[in-house]
């Protein structure tokens, strides 16, 4: 399966399981976000824009972060809070192997 390019509003509010109108509201409230627009005014999100959607979601979700907190975070330690959500989804996946893995063997 080959990726596109771009996603729609629609598409990237499926993969993250939120309204599309709260990835409106963060693009207004993140300066990282600014998906590109067509000619209809449709916004159109790159892999990066969705990775960065993700890392506010985990820090706003997920950490507990508000919104000022979120974006002053992202804006000292974005490198960081990257790589911790990174290692963050591995360990999570480790685990729901080792718990496959258990229910084979018991």
């Amino acid at each position: 399966m080959t990726e596109k390019l771009y996603y729609t509003i629609g598409e990237v509010s499926e993969m993250l399981r939120v309204n599309p109108s709260l990835i409106r509201f963060w693009e207004k409230e993140f300066p990282i976000l600014k998906p590109q627009k067509n000619k209809k005014g449709n916004r159109l999100f790159v892999a990066g824009d969705i990775e960065n959607l993700r890392l506010i979601y985990h820090l706003l979700k997920e950490k507990g972060y508000t919104i000022q907190g979120a974006r002053d975070y992202l804006a000292k330690n974005k490198n960081e809070a990257e790589t911790k959500k990174e290692i963050i989804q591995s360990l999570q996946k480790i685990r729901q192997q080792l718990i496959a893995i258990d229910r084979e063997l018991a």
